[in-house]
């Protein structure tokens, strides 16, 4: 092969392999679980994302007051913030919407497809587009929604794409955080870093929870970080189970995914 030809064929390979991001940095703005006593705690969930070529807010906490409130004391401009995803269709994660679309009403908001009527038209008059989910879908470079999953409460978890593997943040994890972990191995083909968010298993027993923890250890997810819904007693059982890799994801808490 000549000299030309071989400076060529590296730029092609350089070019064609993926690109990331240095790293993404999940913050928890809104949580009934406490971490950083400066922020106000609340029933619910909200995560911001930073890293990407997007800057996400997943689920908006219950108050728009105490969502724009934690964001203050962060830091946070939600001007910056170009989309929110919505996991379902419970108050504790949607009605901190109303107060942040005062703020930032130049906001594409993407919600799964059941969510009521009222609802999408409520928020399509309150941000510049509302993009309702059924299937999966990619929602900027390196980031997708496992569309809606479950049969009662249907809900849309987030995917991330890193070097180190996925990471998925679920909202209350209705339709089995199991499933939705599968669900995302299967379909981006690849294997799960860091799972995160609440899990709801404040109902489930220890031995049900300890399966649970069972049947993602061989789905091969490296490090956890159940909140939220997930109850004490699970959390206590994650903690255990992962050790130095448990996420602690309590209000305010920062994560960073660095490679």
């Amino acid at each position: 092969m000549k000299p030309i030809e071989s400076i060529v064929l590296v730029v092609v390979i350089l070019f064609s392999m993926p690109c990331f991001a240095q790293d993404v940095t999940i913050t928890v703005v809104y949580n009934n679980v406490p971490y950083n006593n400066e922020l106000t705690t609340a029933w619910g969930i909200s995560c911001l994302i930073e890293g990407l070529d997007k800057t996400i807010l997943f689920d908006t906490g219950g108050d728009g007051s105490i969502l724009l409130g934690n964001l203050e004391k962060l830091k946070v401009d939600p001007t910056e913030i170009d989309l929110v995803i919505l996991s379902h269709n419970h108050a504790d994660h949607t009605d901190g919407l109303w107060g942040f679309l005062e703020k930032n009403s130049r906001i594409t908001v993407y919600l799964p497809e059941s969510f009521p009527g009222s609802f999408k038209n409520k928020s399509k008059f309150l941000c510049r587009e509302i993009i309702p989910v059924h299937e999966p879908l990619n929602l900027c470079k390196h980031a997708w929604s496992t569309g809606e999953l479950g049969d009662g409460s249907k809900e849309q978890s987030l995917m991330i794409d890193t070097p180190k593997g996925l990471v998925v943040i679920t909202g209350c994890a209705h339709p089995g955080i199991v499933n939705i972990v599968k669900f995302a191995k299967d379909y981006l083909k690849k294997s799960v870093y860091l799972v995160l968010g609440g899990f709801h298993l404040m109902a489930y027993n220890e031995n049900q929870v300890k399966q649970i923890i069972e049947d993602l250890r061989e789905l091969g997810v490296k490090q956890v970080g159940p909140s939220h819904c997930t109850g004490e007693r699970a959390i206590e059982l994650f903690k255990e189970a992962w050790g130095k890799d448990f996420i602690e994801l309590g209000c305010g808490a920062k994560i960073e995914v660095r490679f």
